[in-house]
């Protein structure tokens, strides 16, 4: 694999087994982008919101909220926030939007702990993946938008393309000028039944590249490897690029990443929510 750059280690390290979040739908498994990545395969694994008691130990100690989108990249959360906001009073929210309206913005600061945003800032990406009209501005826009009123952690999803790295360093230079207080990656995984099942992950030298430049442009912000990535051998190698390039926060780390953090000797603690919580 190609050298790539890194930066002193940090003294830490966070492993995050998310047990303790549920992932609620407020669509169920309906989304009107059947976009290329996904085509509601990930819906299929929450629970419908309808179906879930805002209150009591039973529902976990955090929701993610999230939902397939409507045709302008949104999902619908705005019909759905008193009743999110009633399941607030018994734990912390993190609420995956989309592009979602200024109006709905303006209501989300009492309903959401911390706001995920997928942050995509080529055009070709956005129109091949989503197929829709929405451009970068559209992202920027909402993501500034959004960082006015609530918590918001972008999330850059590393080749969205298809597996092709396109656009992601562009992301990394916008977000730099906008600023932000935290960043997650996630990493393009084929999956079935999709426009995208018969493509590649991203290069695993050129994902391991790209985190280093991140961590390297944002050397005071927290930056997390999410949940989403492929498995086997590439999730092993990548995880353990993440420890040695210094990130903050793994998700469901690969055994071989906990074994190199503790022979470097780092601290390790141990998360049950959402990375970004």
């Amino acid at each position: 694999m190609a050298k790539v750059t890194t930066l002193p280690l940090p003294d830490s390290i966070r492993f995050a087994y998310p047990e303790k979040t549920k992932p609620i739908s407020v669509t169920g498994t309906y989304c009107e982008l059947d976009c290329a990545h996904c085509g509601g395969h990930y819906l299929k694994h929450m629970e419908l919101l309808d179906t879930v008691s805002p209150a009591g130990t039973e529902s976990g100690a955090s929701w993610l909220i999230s939902g397939g989108c409507l045709a302008d990249g949104a999902v619908p959360v705005g019909p759905y926030l008193d009743r999110l906001r009633e399941g607030k009073q018994h734990r912390r929210i993190n609420m995956h939007a989309g592009l979602v309206s200024n109006t709905v913005i303006e209501h989300l600061s009492g309903v959401a702990d911390c706001v995920s945003f997928d942050f995509v800032v080529d055009n070709e990406t956005i129109k091949e993946v989503f197929g829709t009209s929405r451009t970068a501005d559209d992202y920027v826009a909402c993501y500034q938008a959004l960082k006015d009123k609530v918590k918001v952690v972008p999330h850059i999803c590393i080749g969205l393309k298809g597996g092709e790295i396109s656009g992601e360093y562009q992301a990394l230079q916008q977000l730099r000028e906008l600023g932000a207080e935290a960043l997650t990656f996630i990493i393009f995984m084929p999956t079935r039944g999709t426009r995208y099942a018969d493509k590649q992950p991203p290069d695993l030298a050129a994902t391991a590249s790209l985190l280093s430049y991140a961590r390297l442009t944002f050397p005071d912000i927290p930056l997390h490897l999410g949940c989403m990535r492929p498995g086997g051998r590439y999730r092993e190698e990548i995880d353990k690029w993440a420890v040695r390039i210094g990130f903050d926060v793994i998700v469901n780390p690969a055994p071989a990443a906990v074994k190199l953090a503790e022979r470097l000797g780092l601290c390790l603690s141990r998360g049950e929510e959402c990375c970004v919580l």
